[in-house]
């Protein structure tokens, strides 16, 4: 008994968004983790959107609410970056202070 994989297929606009988090500053790792793609994937993506030739299946419709959680995730990935180097920047000026 063979198990069949499934290939998930995008619409342009998650892609886009997708490479817009990357040309925004956020890695690829953390990008793709916060989107839920293999960071190869986005990599992909992003060197085929800089070519001009980014594509997307037509097929799946991404609907408002999923593009806003996708939004939301990634700012709160970032906002959880800023987090954690303000919290590593404050235990260093701690150390410095003694």
């Amino acid at each position: 008994m063979t198990k069949t994989i499934r290939r998930a297929r995008y619409t342009l606009e998650f892609k886009q968004e997708a490479v817009r988090l990357v040309e925004g500053g956020q890695s690829i790792a953390a990008a793709a983790r916060t989107l839920g793609v293999v960071d190869q994937t986005l990599f992909n993506w992003v060197k085929a959107a800089r070519l001009g030739k980014l594509t997307g299946a037509d097929s799946k419709v991404v609907s408002a609410e999923q593009m806003e959680i996708s939004r939301l995730r990634a700012e709160l990935a970032r906002v959880k970056m800023e987090r954690d180097i303000l919290g590593k920047a404050m235990a260093y000026f701690a150390k410095a202070a003694k």
